[in-house]
C-alpha cells in the first residue's frame, strides 16, 4: 500500500470527516518541493513536541521519520536555502529560513488545525516507512493545508 493510501486509511480509520479534494490544497501546493519537505518536517517536529505528554506521543515515530529521510530532508534544506539565496542573498536566505521556521512553530504550536495527536502519530509512523521524497511531497500537499482534505482511498 502506498504512503498516501496508508495516510488516507489511517485518517479514515480515525473517522476524520473532510471535504476538499487534494487538488484544492492551499499554501502547501504553492511552494517548491524543497519548501514542502521543510514545512512537513517542521510540522511533524512541532506537533510531536506538543503531543509528547499525551497517550499519543509520537516522538519515536518522528525520530524514525527523520532517520529514514535524513538524505531527502538535507537535500531539501540545501535546495531551499539556495532558492532563498538567489532571491535575497546569503544573509537574506538565513533570515527567510529563520522566519519560516518560527512561523511554522507558531502555527503548529497549538496543534495541527485538523489532525489530533493520534492521527499525527499514524501519519509519522507511515511516513517513516515511505521510500523517497515523492510520497513525502504528496503527504505535504495533503497535510499542510489549514483546511481538512478529502483523502482518496484507492485500491492497490
Amino acid at each position: 500500500m502506498g504512503i498516501v493510501n496508508r495516510v488516507a486509511a489511517s485518517l479514515a480509520a480515525s473517522a476524520l470527516v473532510v471535504s476538499l479534494p487534494a487538488s484544492a490544497a492551499g499554501y502547501a501546493n504553492g511552494g517548491s518541493n524543497a519548501e514542502k519537505l521543510r514545512r512537513l518536517n517542521i510540522m511533524l517536529m512541532v506537533t510531536g513536541l506538543r503531543c509528547r505528554t499525551t497517550a499519543d506521543n509520537f516522538q519515536a515515530d518522528y525520530g524514525r521519520f527523520t532517520t529514514a529521510h535524513v538524505g531527502e530532508l538535507n537535500v531539501a534544506a540545501s535546495q531551499l536555502r539556495a532558492e532563498y539565496a538567489r532571491r535575497s542573498g546569503a544573509a537574506g536566505a538565513d533570515r527567510a529560513l529563520d522566519r519560516m521556521s518560527v512561523s511554522m512553530a507558531n502555527q503548529y504550536g497549538q496543534g495541527h488545525p485538523w489532525l489530533n495527536c493520534a492521527q499525527l502519530k499514524m501519519v509519522a509512523r507511515n511516513l517513516a516507512t515511505a521510500k523517497g521524497s515523492a510520497p513525502l511531497i504528496a503527504a505535504a500537499d495533503q497535510l499542510l493545508d489549514d483546511k481538512p482534505m478529502q483523502l482518496a482511498i484507492a485500491g492497490n
